[in-house]
């Protein structure tokens, strides 16, 4: 069993395969369609524009690979803007994501009042929405850590596994079936991070 992490030039993937090996796994890098089929789980790992992102996957022809999976029940975690990716549509810019979530993503927007930063950047407190395959309820002080301007915001909100606060409550997770969004970095979250990891390998 292989964990395939795509490989389009959009995050730090050395440190998501870094992560799964300390947690027991195995990883590849996935850069074409043929690679992307032989994988067991996909992580859609992302930094930056929500377009760029989109054209990125395109360019390397992995949209329709990726979409195949997911109606294939291949288990698929989206990290950060690759969480944001799996929905429909953007506030960052003018692309259509992969909609496999029926959701769209918002930009915060604070009075000046407020003080609030963004990008809202660093280590947050995450609470368990409801029972899933990432996190487990139990768990207590749960902190992740994360880095952005965007929110996803959900058509459904018992997809909604997890949530965090920044100015408002957002969803900081979903789970749809087998379709996993993060939108903090689990490689860069210490023992957080690798619990979650953990049970992404195991599922």
């Amino acid at each position: 069993m292989t964990i395939g992490i795509l490989d389009a030039g959009m995050g730090n993937i050395g440190s998501i395969q870094r992560m799964i090996s300390k947690v027991g796994g195995k990883s590849t890098f996935l850069s074409s369609k043929k690679e992307l089929f032989s994988a067991s789980k996909i992580i859609l790992p992302g930094v930056g524009h929500f377009d760029e992102g989109i054209r990125s996957l395109a360019r390397c022809g992995l949209v329709e690979p990726l979409m195949s999976a997911a109606r294939s029940g291949t288990p698929i975690l989206g990290i950060c803007l690759g969480m944001q990716l799996l929905c429909r549509t953007s506030e960052e810019g003018d692309e259509r994501g992969l909609g496999l979530v029926d959701g769209n993503v918002k930009k915060f927007n604070f009075p000046d009042e407020t003080h609030l930063k963004i990008p809202h950047m660093g280590w947050n407190n995450v609470t368990v929405a409801r029972p899933n395959s990432l996190i487990l309820a139990e768990e207590r002080d749960l902190r992740f850590y994360f880095v952005h301007s965007y929110y996803v915001e959900l058509d459904d909100p018992s997809l909604v596994i997890a949530t965090a606060f920044h100015g408002r409550e957002f969803c900081a997770a979903f789970q749809k079936d087998a379709i996993f969004g993060a939108q903090f970095h689990p490689e860069k979250s210490h023992k957080f991070g690798m619990a979650l990891m953990k049970r992404f390998w195991e599922i």
